[in-house]
């Protein structure tokens, strides 16, 4: 069941690319701040080479852009990435529905889920909530997991 009613999921495009590039500078901004490592160019260009409209969807609220995830397939799981929310938005249950929704996808799929998240941020815990563990951190990124549900 979805937290909050009037959220939707729909497939990214390359036309996205630029709106999400500016989301994730401004959502990043503060803990890449406090880690030293906010470079305003940089910040948008790593989403713009790493954007792959067939494994990304943007998240809306009354049919307005407010984010975007992304589960790219690899080797050995799917990593959950440019996981960005609008500031004003979190907090309020999108992400953690979100988040569900795509998680019951993998366990269907029997599908292990990998992702980083920045050292220090407040999103770690909610991964943790869904059931992420540490595998490993280095200075700036903390490397989670997510088993499959039993």
């Amino acid at each position: 069941m979805r937290a909050l009613a009037d959220w939707d999921l729909r497939p990214a495009s390359l036309r996205d690319v630029e709106a999400v590039a500016e989301l994730r500078a401004m959502v990043l901004r503060t803990d890449l701040e406090r880690l030293g490592r906010y470079d305003a160019q940089r910040v948008r260009q790593r989403l713009r080479d790493g954007f792959d409209p067939a494994h990304t969807w943007l998240i809306e609220v009354g049919r307005t852009f407010a984010g975007c995830v992304a589960l790219r397939p690899a080797a050995d799981a799917h990593w959950l990435e440019h996981f960005y929310l609008a500031p004003h938005l979190q907090g309020g249950g999108i992400g953690s529905g979100v988040l569900s929704e795509l998680l019951e996808q993998c366990d269907r799929l029997g599908v292990l889920i990998r992702l980083n998240v920045l050292r220090g941020s407040p999103a770690q815990r909610l991964y943790e909530r869904h059931g992420f563990t540490v595998e490993t951190e280095d200075p700036v990124d903390v490397f989670m997991v997510r088993n499959l549900a039993r």
